[in-house]
């Protein structure tokens, strides 16, 4: 049984590993979200841009947050 200490250590290294894909499906949620609101509504390349601005927002939040939890159960692996 490994000791306690690396049992956070592996949960952080889990958690940060998955940030990359996070970053890369919401910007592309926020991209499409955009393009298929302004093919529907006819307000090219608009909503397109602003989906595109809210998907990277989205993305980096979650990418902090995760970078928080991560350190949070790095140096408290309780």
């Amino acid at each position: 049984m490994a000791p306690s200490g690396e049992k956070g250590t592996w949960k952080a290294l889990g958690e940060l590993s998955s940030i990359g894909m996070a970053l890369v499906v919401a910007t592309v949620i926020g991209l499409g979200g955009g393009y298929y609101l302004d093919r529907w509504l006819g307000t090219m390349p608009w909503l397109t841009l602003i989906g595109l601005g809210l998907g990277i927002a989205a993305g980096f939040v979650n990418l902090f947050r995760s970078v928080k939890r991560a350190e949070r159960d790095f140096d408290d692996p309780s």
